[in-house]
């Protein structure tokens, strides 16, 4: 067997409770867990999931940002009534 090292980050609490639970709900460890994408990531030499940025800072989006902040500094805006969901 191949000599185990120990692996320290940090998480946030909430995260790491939580994650504890979903893993204990399909009987593995934490540990098991991460040796399982550990292994994935070797094997596959790849991110076994997709990985994408939160698409507001998207290229196309913060430039419409930008065309709106000219038009309101430039007297242009436009307002509109909040919308607020029901709770």
């Amino acid at each position: 067997m191949a000599q185990s090292v120990n692996i320290n980050f940090r998480m946030d609490a909430e995260l790491k409770k939580s994650m504890e639970q979903v893993c204990s709900d399909m009987g593995l460890s934490m540990t098991a867990a991460f040796t399982i994408f550990a292994k994935t990531v070797s094997r596959e030499k790849r991110i076994p999931f997709e990985v994408t940025a939160d698409p507001f800072y998207s290229a196309s989006n913060m430039a419409h940002l930008r065309r709106g902040i000219a038009a309101l500094n430039a007297g242009k805006g436009v307002a509109h009534e909040i919308i607020e969901e029901d709770e």
